[in-house]
């Protein structure tokens, strides 16, 4: 069974993190938005909603190259508009065709993500201030997920994961 797993959450989360996890249990291509995108944003000459289509695109694309050759992928990004819009949702569902698509959720209290991003001192977190983790970010998506508790050691996060592809 080729599957795609959506992990998805709000910065210093651990998304990158349990991604990794994830993709090895699996077998699967690693798909990470910054990773894959990074180095292309400086570069880029689009505004932001042209920039983001851009990077969702190319991350989708290449996810769907390996479903295709039955390659299971973990893509890893925040997918904000894909988890509040079902519709959105669909037709991203609908990009992989054939594969079963898991969409997980790590949450946590704002003020662990907070100290996350803190202290990895990233530069794309520059503009990430306490206040920034506000109800907006933090709500849980409205389409299918699989909560997973940010808090948890790495170890429960990949079981709850790995049974909810089961």
């Amino acid at each position: 069974m080729v599957h795609a797993v959506l992990i998805t959450g709000p910065p210093g989360a651990g998304k990158s993190t349990l991604g990794r996890r994830v993709a090895a249990a699996l077998g699967a291509a690693l798909l990470d938005l910054d990773v894959l995108t990074g180095p292309l944003v400086g570069a880029a000459d689009l505004d932001g909603g042209a920039l983001r289509d851009a990077r969702y695109d190319a991350l989708v694309a290449t996810a769907a190259d390996c479903l295709a050759v039955g390659t299971s992928a973990v893509l890893v990004a925040p997918f904000t508009t894909e988890r509040s819009d079902p519709d959105a949702y669909r037709v991203l569902v609908e990009r992989f065709a054939g594969a079963v698509t898991t969409l997980v959720w790590l949450t946590a209290p704002a003020d662990v993500l907070a100290a996350r991003v803190a202290a990895r001192g990233a530069s794309r977190d520059a503009g990430k201030h306490p206040g920034f983790f506000g109800p907006e970010l933090l709500r849980a998506p409205v389409v299918p997920h699989v909560p997973v508790d940010a808090t948890a050691t790495p170890a429960n996060q990949l079981v709850t994961v790995l049974a909810s592809l089961s």
